[in-house]
């Protein structure tokens, strides 16, 4: 007999008949249908290959074997209700905890800062380890409990795995301030003009801009490929190259370097990311705390699409 194919409630409805002599009584007490309970005792009679309970007037005696299972029983429910009780709650203001976060370290300028300034306000005793992962190993990580959380774009995973939409970012282009092409308005066919930076953690492949440019049957010229936004946008600074990017990362890498941010000259998806964790963490109270933190950071740092600016 595997556990696993058990319907651990069927022990509860054992205890209600073997402490209430009744099938009627039992299922008062345990708030369902007498078609209910008589149909659990059915499934059990089934499962033993025994009778259980025997009809004796107006009531339900025990078999022999019903009275040897019942004190194993109900020590044993009363034990998992005991540790249902005794889980400890997760209280931020006293627990030590090291929370795991997978993510790619583009996300690291962006959200580290604002989120260990809330964590260590008010969780003085949490530690956040970001870390970079393979994402053909998130699930199993996940599962493992080797991370916490991870944070990535939408993925294929299987139902033991949840996800929500993290973040969504619209596509913005940087160009250096005396640009000769830019000039005051970026459009279209200066955008193709220029020669461009492309940003990818991959070797090889496309990104959203050009699949959006090759639906309309157009290809720009990507003279540099590299893997970090800080670098692209310094080359930016000093040639005249176009860097195409998610509007959050922009902002935080480009901030030492004050290239324009302008309005992409086309309709480009914006970049999703959703945050990931494992579906016994969902009413975890830990899990829950960090999945909280991490969407609240990420609200509060907001978005918006910018206007074309002009060259100071």
């Amino acid at each position: 007999m595997q556990l696993s194919r058990i319907d651990l409630n069927l022990f509860v409805v054992f205890d209600a008949i073997y402490s209430e002599g009744s099938i009627t009584a039992a299922a008062r007490q345990l708030n369902l249908t007498q078609p209910a309970v008589s149909h659990a005792l059915g499934r059990l009679r089934g499962l033993f290959d025994d009778p259980l309970f025997e009809r004796r007037g107006q009531g339900m005696a025990p078999t022999p074997l019903a009275r040897s299972l019942a004190s194993e029983v109900r020590s044993a429910l009363q034990s998992f209700a005991r540790t249902l009780q005794d889980t400890p709650h997760f209280d931020p203001t006293n627990t030590v905890r090291r929370f795991t976060i997978g993510m790619r370290d583009a996300l690291e300028s962006t959200l580290l800062p604002p989120l260990m300034a809330r964590v260590t306000s008010v969780a003085p005793q949490v530690e956040i380890a970001a870390i970079r992962f393979d994402r053909r190993e998130m699930e199993s990580e996940l599962l493992a409990g080797t991370i916490d959380a991870a944070i990535d774009i939408l993925l294929p995973v299987s139902p033991a795995i949840h996800h929500a939409q993290f973040m969504a970012d619209p596509m913005i282009v940087l160009a250096r301030r005396d640009h000769p092409l830019v000039k005051k308005e970026l459009t279209l066919e200066r955008y193709l003009a220029a020669e461009h930076v492309h940003v990818s953690s991959r070797r090889r492949g496309a990104g959203l801009e050009d699949q959006a440019l090759h639906r309309m049957g157009l290809t720009r010229r990507v003279r540099l490929r590299c893997q970090h936004y800080a670098a692209a946008c310094r080359v930016v600074s000093c040639t005249d190259l176009l860097a195409t990017l998610p509007l959050r990362y922009a902002r935080i890498a480009n901030e030492p370097y004050a290239n324009r941010i302008l309005s992409l000259p086309f309709k480009v998806p914006s970049l999703e990311l959703h945050l990931y964790w494992h579906a016994g963490g969902e009413n975890d109270g830990a899990n829950r705390w960090l999945r909280e933190q991490l969407m609240a950071v990420m609200s509060a740092l907001g978005g918006g699409v910018p206007e074309a600016q002009p060259a100071a």
